[in-house]
């Protein structure tokens, strides 16, 4: 558990490192456009941490459960096989869509 922490807390100083560069070189009246900019930025940095964060557990999950089920049955290893491939790359391709669209978020 403390290592997903550290790894949340060093994405979240990254996301604030980034982009506080371009908040610092603008001028008094655009401050409220750096601030959205801010807000845009973390919550895009969230939405693809939260999103890549599920589809490791999730991945992590079906490759323990598919050693599981091979051991218990041997014979089906095969048909447990690309079951499994088959899921963990639905699930990974519902992640990387997840991350556009965070990154959408920002650039919009």
């Amino acid at each position: 558990m403390t290592t997903i922490v550290k790894m949340a807390g060093f994405a979240l100083m990254a996301m604030l490192l980034v982009d506080q560069s371009s908040a610092f070189a603008q001028e008094a009246s655009e401050s409220a456009a750096a601030a959205a900019s801010w807000g845009k930025g973390l919550g895009a940095g969230l939405a693809a941490g939260i999103a890549v964060l599920g589809a490791g557990i999730g991945i992590g999950r079906i490759g323990g459960d598919a050693c599981n089920a091979t051991a218990r049955q041997p014979e089906m290893g095969g048909k447990i096989f690309i079951n499994m491939i088959l899921t963990a790359a639905l699930i990974e391709g519902v992640a990387l869509f997840a991350v556009v669209v965070g990154f959408l978020m920002q650039a919009g």
